[in-house]
């Protein structure tokens, strides 16, 4: 007797688009834990927790995309991290408005903090999403500074294929970025070129 075929998470997503409620309850099964504990781990706090990836699912099945994710629990735990980041934009306006002899100074520095930290995460993820050379190719140039000549010999390829790698990897992360979050997209991007 032959068992039924487990689909992938890409033929998953692929059938959300037609409304596929059997598949959004698969890959809800296959990541709600681990979605649960990232946020819990950040929040400390179970039912805020629980909102949170329910709102990450919600928004899976209402988006559509127009791009491909190659990595479905990559996405989600990326998707729960920003989520939580708002959450907590959202729940420092709040103490900022109840708390009127807060220094504003410091709390601008520590919104800029976060959002660093939160920019820098979630690049990060799609980073490691990116195709192998790709990904090794940012590395070099943004993380260790390297020039192109320099990556060209540490890889042992052209210079033009450094070029090549290095432009490919920028095209996916500020498509990825557009996609996910439009109205961030200057901000992120203006973090993301600064040489």
């Amino acid at each position: 007797m032959n068992s039924p075929k487990v689909l992938s998470d890409q033929e998953l997503l692929g059938r959300l688009d037609s409304g596929d409620h059997a598949a959004f309850t698969e890959l809800y099964n296959r990541y709600w834990e681990k979605l649960l504990l990232i946020a819990w781990n950040h929040t400390n706090d179970k039912s805020t927790a629980e909102d949170i990836v329910h709102e990450v699912f919600i928004s899976l099945w209402k988006k559509k995309f127009d791009f491909e994710i190659e990595n479905v629990g990559g996405y989600l735990a990326t998707k729960v991290k920003f989520v939580i980041f708002e959450n907590y934009r959202k729940q420092q306006r709040r103490i900022r408005l109840a708390q009127q002899n807060l220094v504003i100074e410091e709390v601008s520095r520590d919104e800029q903090k976060m959002d660093a930290l939160f920019l820098s995460e979630y690049i990060n993820g799609i980073v490691e999403e990116l195709p192998e050379k790709c990904k090794l190719v940012f590395h070099y140039s943004r993380e260790k500074g390297m020039k192109n000549k320099e990556i060209a010999q540490a890889m042992n390829i052209s210079e033009k294929g450094v070029e090549a790698n290095l432009t490919r990897a920028l095209k996916i992360i500020k498509d990825r970025i557009r996609s996910a979050f439009p109205i961030t997209l200057m901000l992120i991007l203006s973090f993301l070129f600064e040489a």
